[in-house]
């Protein structure tokens, strides 16, 4: 069968021209400039993030682009959003009342995907990032982060409307790409993730905001999500001859049914029954040797609380493991390569039998990109569908993506789709410096 096609990166020019094209038809001027942030895959870590554990994610090439523009003058209604995006069907701008916004499910719930967009704006605010109320702006999106695959394109247009605001608000927090400020960028992400867990009512750690805005190109992050320090951890897959090797299952989340929430109240009365403020207080006095694990789990009540023990407790090891061989071959081969290749399958069998997170698509996935050579696959993100990756030679991409989808094929299953990760840096703006009309007032 022919080789399945890879998801491409839009360059910064294209999707710069793609967001101020949309932007000029719908609103019929011109934006002040326009944004961008990346998506995120997780190389591992996963369900440690609000057990104040380790994750290493990698910030995508793949982009969310916001063309915007702030709303001044006598004909502009006061403090109104108005968005549209390119990833719905025409019709009028979203009109959103930036005074009324507030948490989702009370009098001021955003319906739809403004909500992030709506939420930022809110956010700054609240966390008093903005001094001043945030004023009504314009704006128009274009994403080539595919959506409902797990690779948090819902942060990806967060941080995009952070920047952009940050900028045209002159607020000063992020600086540019080439010379981040983390500090600022580390508030910022804080301020995301209260727009996403409150106005839009999604659950969320922190990492993937973490991602789309501290991350450096050709470095993984290793977030502690304890206190959001970070470390970035050298990735030179391509100077090894390797490719991460993103699998899109096609099969949306599955967590309406409480699952995520359910896991997450799990660890918690876990840590609670063992004296600990989090899990992660476990998996430390584990690695220093202070805790055996098997007399952690007797310790437990259900076997269900044992289960998710164990995943989380060995998680967190696995994640401390591959960054330290990463800091000593960020040019994997050999040996390094083979145990972060097993670290990987190890993962996701922790995934599937101890946290329950994985599906039958993701099962596949994995098993036939193992199959066709792949020195390590695991799922990636919160699981219950969404994406997979897997470790594999640059030169067998191709095979690897053809035999997964043969594989989707003989089950009957919808064809999977696929991209390939490469470690690129953070949000910032694309394009020319912002002129005067772009700035607030």
């Amino acid at each position: 069968m022919t080789a399945p096609q890879l998801v491409p990166a839009w360059t910064d020019e294209e999707g710069a021209a793609r967001a101020r094209s949309l932007f000029t038809r719908a609103f019929g001027v011109e934006p002040a400039g326009v944004w961008a942030a990346p998506g995120r895959v997780n190389l591992i870590g996963e369900h440690t993030d609000y057990n104040d554990g380790l994750c290493l994610p990698v910030a995508l090439p793949h982009r969310t682009f916001v063309a915007v523009r702030p709303t001044d003058g006598p004909r502009a209604p006061a403090r109104t959003l108005r968005a549209v995006s390119a990833q719905e069907d025409d019709g009028p701008p979203r009109e959103v009342d930036l005074v009324t916004v507030g948490p989702q499910g009370g009098t001021g719930t955003v319906p739809g995907w403004p909500a992030y967009v709506a939420g930022v704006a809110w956010a700054l605010e609240q966390e008093q990032l903005a001094t001043e109320p945030v004023p009504g702006f314009d704006i128009a999106v274009d994403s080539c982060v595919p959506f409902g695959a797990g690779l948090s394109s819902s942060a990806a247009l967060e941080c995009s409307v952070a920047v952009a605001l940050d900028e045209l608000l002159d607020l000063g927090l992020a600086g540019p790409p080439a010379d981040p400020d983390d500090e600022g960028r580390a508030r910022l992400a804080a301020a995301c993730v209260r727009a996403e867990n409150e106005v839009a009512g999604a659950p969320t750690g922190g990492m993937d905001q973490a991602a789309s805005l501290r991350a450096r190109d050709g470095h993984a992050l290793l977030l502690d999500c304890r206190d959001f320090s970070i470390e970035h951890v050298p990735l030179d897959l391509a100077a090894a001859g390797l490719e991460l090797l993103v699998i899109d299952t096609r099969a949306e989340h599955r967590l309406v049914d409480g699952q995520y929430a359910r896991r997450r109240q799990v660890c918690e009365e876990a840590a609670a029954l063992l004296g600990a403020a989090s899990l992660r207080e476990v998996a430390d006095a584990h690695v220093h040797g202070e805790l055996e694990l098997d007399a952690v789990l007797a310790r437990l009540a259900t076997d269900e609380q044992r289960r998710r023990v164990r995943h989380v407790v060995t998680e967190i090891g696995r994640v401390r493991f591959v960054a330290q061989r990463l800091r000593q071959a960020p040019v994997l081969g050999g040996w390094a390569l083979s145990v972060v290749g097993q670290a990987l399958n190890d993962s996701h069998e922790s995934l599937r039998e101890d946290y329950e997170v994985s599906s039958r698509e993701l099962d596949l996935a994995v098993a036939a990109a193992r199959d066709a050579g792949a020195y390590g696959a695991r799922m990636t993100g919160g699981g219950f569908g969404g994406s997979a990756i897997a470790l594999v030679d640059a030169d067998a991409v191709d095979a690897t993506a053809s035999a997964v989808a043969r594989a989707f094929a003989e089950a009957d299953l919808r064809a999977p789709s696929f991209l390939v990760a490469t470690a690129a840096g953070p949000a910032g703006r694309v394009g020319p410096p912002r002129s005067e009309t772009g700035r607030a007032r």
